[in-house]
């Protein structure tokens, strides 16, 4: 009796190990199916678009070398000034009172200057008084010179014509040397700044004009500086190209440039395979059964494919209509769909 008990205990033992060792295998699932475009071909040798934005030639932010409060502001965001209008006035209530005393001094200075002048043409006084009575007149008189220019300090003026960008303080603010003020943009000439990559820039040279448009409206421009590789990180240089009929143009608007004779160093990407991330552009490369999220650049392009300028390489596979794909979240992918570009 005793033994059937125990073998029954043993045996429901077992099948309760059985039973959980079956509930503990893990469930397998499909791995997500993709397709996978391969990046080929290049842009046609008319040229790419690149990004840019406009500028004025002239734009200065206002500061001053006082530490002072906000007493008034004379301008707001967009008004239009002349070159010297008062923009903002800055408190001078303790200048004032040491210019008034400073001037004073330099009354009492020039009165003995001038008696000990008479005396030593008189003989009554030594050339050791008389030079001594001149440098207090000079030392008085630069103490004066130096409160009126920080007297002019405190007044902010226009150093050109232009239109008040931006207001960075407010009446009663304190503010101290070097604070930003306002800042002014010039009207007149405008220019386009843009980033190239070696190759993009090759065909470029200065006094070269190219094409442009910026918020519906088109024209020529003229390329005023062109460096290569300049930006450490990106290897980038920097575009400049002075706009030729500026009228009517924005400050700061988007604008694309076409660059002649320039080649998206061979890769193209379809735009339904970009990843956006706030202002970042990425795509998902298919690498050893995961997918890889990779950031790229890309330029303006015609249709539905648009020209790699860094990020990718000819080999890389870009996963098209990645949807909810995570980074390193493994895939099978599903050779198809293969776009060779143009």
């Amino acid at each position: 009796m005793k033994l059937s008990a125990t073998l029954a205990v043993m045996a429901l033992t077992f099948g309760m190990l059985a039973c959980g060792h079956k509930d503990a295998r893990p469930e397998t699932r499909d791995l997500p199916k993709v397709p996978v475009s391969l990046i080929a071909g290049t842009q046609a040798d008319g040229g790419i678009w690149v990004a840019a934005t406009l500028q004025s030639t002239r734009t200065a932010t206002m500061s001053t070398r006082m530490a002072a409060q906000v007493k008034r502001v004379h301008v707001q965001e967009g008004q239009r000034v002349q070159v010297g209008a008062l923009l903002m006035a800055l408190g001078d209530e303790d200048l004032q009172a040491q210019l008034k005393a400073a001037e004073t001094g330099l009354a009492t200075v020039e009165a003995h200057h001038r008696r000990i002048l008479a005396l030593f043409a008189q003989k009554a006084s030594t050339q050791s008084e008389l030079e001594q009575a001149q440098a207090q007149l000079a030392q008085a008189q630069s103490g004066v010179s130096s409160l009126k220019a920080n007297l002019a300090y405190t007044q902010i003026r226009a150093p050109f014509s232009g239109v008040i960008q931006s207001r960075k303080v407010n009446e009663g603010d304190f503010v101290g040397p070097g604070t930003p003020l306002l800042e002014l943009v010039g009207e007149g000439e405008q220019e386009l700044v843009a980033t190239l990559s070696e190759a993009e820039g090759g065909a470029l040279k200065q006094g070269m004009k190219v094409r442009f448009e910026s918020e519906g409206s088109s024209g020529e421009a003229q390329v005023t500086a062109l460096s290569a590789g300049g930006d450490a990180f990106s290897h980038k240089g920097t575009l400049r190209a002075r706009v030729l009929s500026p009228k009517g143009l924005r400050q700061g608007s988007f604008a694309r440039i076409l660059v002649p004779g320039a080649k998206s160093e061979g890769l193209t990407v379809s735009r339904s395979a970009l990843v956006m991330r706030g202002e970042l552009t990425g795509v998902f490369v298919a690498k050893e059964g995961h997918a890889e999220l990779r950031w790229i650049t890309v330029g303006d392009g015609v249709g539905d494919s648009l020209p790699v300028r860094s990020g990718l390489k000819l080999e890389d596979r870009v996963i098209d209509r990645p949807g909810a794909l995570k980074d390193g979240q493994p895939i099978e992918v599903q050779v198809g769909g293969v776009n060779h570009g143009k």
